[in-house]
């Protein structure tokens, strides 16, 4: 900025990836250690309390050419201001929503510098608070969970875009697919808000591997609106039930002459979902037996979280090894959940190509203290704007399952806000207002309020036979032997499992790398333990079943046997329940730091663990 003086950062200019975060390049060039390391994460928690510029200059070609020049950001982390030459050309706020900037009268003749200056983020949102004053939209993770340590991210965490806006434009594009498995036919659904200066036609184009497989034109309407039938197309299927048949929509506003004028392109796939009653199911009850092309599927998969911390800095090859990595593992559906972000577009891509489904969760999280979503009318307003850019932006993936309110959202038994234990539903405004935004956008996607849902957050064994249990969350851990916790899955009424995991060790060769000589003992008395796996701790359990304190790998090969064994039974008792069950997703899948011990089934390194290699052959049924 221009302020009459020279200023001097006291870190100098370095090198930075976009997208990327803040936090990379700090380390990249030196400036912080490896946060991965030991206690090393305390002493980078100072980079969130300082502002930081992100500068480039932007290409003459670009800003040279005739039209409106816009900037499009698809994901910003947090808060600042955008700066064409040094001056304010716009400000940011929230990282779940894309911003689009106007830089047409800033920009002069020859360079122009191209700068984003990021001023700071809130001061908590992490996991143990209240939900209902929690208004500032930030992934909620990285103010340290019990899975990671606080790392606030700052950054550029999505793609940026150059582009010229010449006044007729395709917007908010919207497409519905289905599959009709009598017919063996499919259906689009096409909607957008159109900007119209000379444009007379939309032509629409899907193409698969078989080539062409619909070219049809329309009239140019500012809200266009068009369902095709009868389209000669393959089924989508999940993984393990067929193939994934993908096709690319292409969308195309042509002026009188045909000569194009804005153009959008979605990759879409065929396929139909109906929800069914659980068998047994009480009345009253929500469906839980999921039927894709009009086969009854049993649900089975894990919780994803982000794979870093550093969101900004996953790669598409990350990305692409993660999700092949579940895919081998039988794996055909991941939670997506509510206290991260929307995962980037290459990961629905990924999860289309490989026939993973996705439930995905709109960015609201339990927070232990009260668990009630906010009420205020602005931070209802904010919520659905939040809601409408996911859906608008994603709703388009065969890969896609369903919508859902949040994480853990819920009241008291008694009607009170505080504590927990009874799941919210519409009647809460915020949820509701979810809900009809769903309606509205994505009409025939499910939307859950929350998860869990039903009478009961959890699932207590002494009310079991009772019709109390319709999805549930828990149990995460046990103490004692392995015999009560078979009993309680033998016993099972519930009619779906959102989460359920059993803690276990990572790996010597992680623990050897990243705790160094905190390793042992893996108890409260370590401060490595207390500062990223407090809750996960087995300590006394390995030690009163013989172990040796001193001996790391024979604690390891413990820690690991016992979550194998108690999430091979829970997911073999899952799947012979089934349909009275419509699935289980394991919290959680892998671990997006290196946790001395965890939930996880895949470690750090992005090895298996012995209990994930046992739920595979379980999901692949072997």
């Amino acid at each position: 900025m221009e302020l009459g003086l020279k200023l001097e950062p006291d870190v100098p200019a370095i090198a930075a990836k976009v997208p990327g975060s803040v936090q990379q390049a700090l380390r990249g060039a030196g400036i912080i250690p490896d946060w991965n390391v030991g206690l090393n994460s305390r002493a980078c928690e100072w980079v969130e309390h300082r502002h930081w510029i992100f500068r480039t200059t932007l290409p003459e070609a670009w800003t040279s050419a005739p039209g409106r020049k816009v900037l499009r950001c698809a994901g910003l982390d947090y808060q600042g201001t955008v700066l064409v030459n040094g001056k304010e050309a716009g400000k940011f706020c929230g990282t779940f929503v894309p911003h689009e900037f106007d830089l047409t009268g800033h920009l002069r003749q020859g360079p122009n510098e191209l700068a984003m200056a990021f001023t700071g983020a809130p001061p908590f949102l992490g996991q143990i608070g209240y939900t209902s004053q929690i208004t500032e939209w930030k992934a909620r993770f990285n103010y340290a969970w019990d899975w990671c340590p606080r790392l606030v991210q700052i950054g550029i965490w999505d793609a940026l875009e150059l582009s010229v806006d010449t006044g007729d434009a395709i917007e908010q594009l919207r497409a519905y697919t289905n599959y009709d498995a009598t017919t063996q036919r499919g259906e689009l659904t096409l909607e957008a808000e159109l900007r119209l200066s000379g444009a007379e036609s939309v032509e629409v184009v899907i193409s698969g591997a078989e080539g062409e497989v619909l070219r049809q034109s329309y009239p140019a309407s500012r809200r266009f609106h068009i369902r095709v039938p009868g389209i000669v197309a393959r089924p989508w299927h999940p993984n393990g039930q067929g193939e994934q048949p993908l096709y690319e929509l292409q969308v195309r506003l042509l002026d009188a002459a045909g000569k194009l004028l804005d153009e959008n392109a979605r990759t879409v796939g065929f396929r139909q979902i109906a929800w069914k009653a659980a068998a047994g199911a009480p009345k009253g009850a929500e469906p839980w037996v999921c039927h894709i092309n009009g086969r009854v599927t049993f649900l089975q998969g894990f919780n994803w979280v982000p794979l870093l911390p550093n969101f900004a800095d996953v790669t598409k090859a990350q990305y692409r090894q993660a999700l092949q990595t579940y895919r081998e593992m039988g794996v055909n559906l991941l939670r997506v959940w509510g206290g991260a972000v929307l995962e980037r577009e290459c990961f629905y891509r990924l999860c289309d190509e490989m026939g993973i489904l996705i439930w995905q969760e709109f960015p609201l999280s339990s927070s232990g203290i009260d668990n009630w979503p906010p009420e205020e009318p602005a931070a209802i307003a904010a919520m659905e704007d939040i809601a409408a850019s996911y859906i608008w932006r994603r709703q388009h993936h065969p890969s896609l399952l369903l919508w859902c309110g949040g994480n853990e959202l819920q009241g008291s038994h008694d009607g009170g806000k505080i504590g927990g234990g009874k799941p919210v539903d519409a009647s809460h405004p915020m949820i509701a207002a979810l809900q009809q935004t769903v309606r509205r956008l994505d009409p025939a996607r499910r939307f859950l309020a929350t998860s869990s849902t039903g009478p009961r957050f959890t699932a207590n064994q002494a009310e079991f036979g009772h019709g109390l249990h319709h999805d549930v969350h828990g149990p995460w851990n046990h103490c004692g032997d392995l015999a009560s916790w078979n009993d309680y899955w033998d016993h099972d009424d519930a009619l779906f499992r959102s989460e359920a995991g059993m803690p276990g060790a990572s790996s010597f060769e992680v623990l050897h790398r990243y705790a160094a000589d905190h390793a042992l003992p893996a108890d409260k008395s370590n401060p490595y333990y207390l500062h990223i796996s407090a809750w996960w701790i087995q300590w006394e359990d390995y030690l009163a079943s013989g172990g040796n304190p001193a001996d790391l790998a024979a604690y390891v090969t413990w820690s690991q046997t016992r979550q194998a064994e108690a999430l091979t039974h829970a997911a073999r008792v899952c799947k012979k329940r089934f349909p009275a069950i419509g699935g289980i997703i394991f919290w959680m899948g892998h671990d997006c730091f290196p946790c001395p011990v965890n939930t996880s089934v895949i470690d750090f390194s992005g090895a298996i663990k012995p209990a994930g290699e046992a739920v595979a052959k379980v999901f692949r049924g072997e």
